[in-house]
């Protein structure tokens, strides 16, 4: 039987950036926009404050656009700061090369497996769904999903006892299945 299991967000995740004012790495997006028009022109930026010293640094959505070619209803979503369009530009790739920034998704994340009864089985068959694209270890994930140590999971991937159709030694962000066999 195919156990599901979910990796759900609990968070927006960090923006790993150099600060200028204190040298931390790391700030925290609230989901709050900046908007600001020049007759026929707009510009739109997603803020976000340094950890460390509360700095304030803008990554930039758009700029200089007629703002005939923004939908009304971005309009409205970054006039109304929704959490749920800063999500959606953080995926963005586009927006993260623009604004030379990545994303920390430490913390940032929970994993559900349904329950613990499949801790007790001799073959355990996972599939894995992502709700959001978010940049995971495999190995870590069926590690805190099995409460086994990493180094179990390794052990078994290179006994061949942990199987799947993809590699589980790098990240992945997209849903995947594996079978386990103890």
């Amino acid at each position: 039987m195919l156990s599901p299991w979910f990796v759900l967000p609990t968070r927006l995740p960090l923006v790993r950036r150099r600060c200028h004012a204190c040298a931390s790495e790391t700030f925290r997006t609230t989901g709050k926009f900046r908007v600001n028009a020049h007759h026929k022109l707009i510009d739109a930026w997603l803020l976000a404050l340094c950890v460390s010293c509360g700095d304030t640094i803008k990554l930039t959505v758009f700029e200089r656009t007629n703002v005939r070619a923004v939908r009304p209803e971005l309009l409205d979503r970054l006039h109304h700061n929704d959490p749920g369009l800063a999500a959606e530009l953080l995926r963005d790739p586009v927006l993260l090369r623009r604004n030379r920034v990545a994303l920390d998704w430490d913390g940032a994340w929970r994993l559900d497996t349904g329950g613990t009864d499949h801790l007790d089985r001799e073959v355990i068959d996972v599939s894995v769904h992502f709700a959001a694209p978010i940049p995971i270890r495999p190995v870590r994930l069926i590690a805190d999903g099995c409460a086994l140590s990493r180094a179990e999971v390794e052990r078994l991937l290179g006994e061949g006892k942990l199987v799947s159709a993809v590699r589980l030694d790098g990240r992945l962000s997209s849903d995947f299945t594996f079978t386990l066999k103890r």
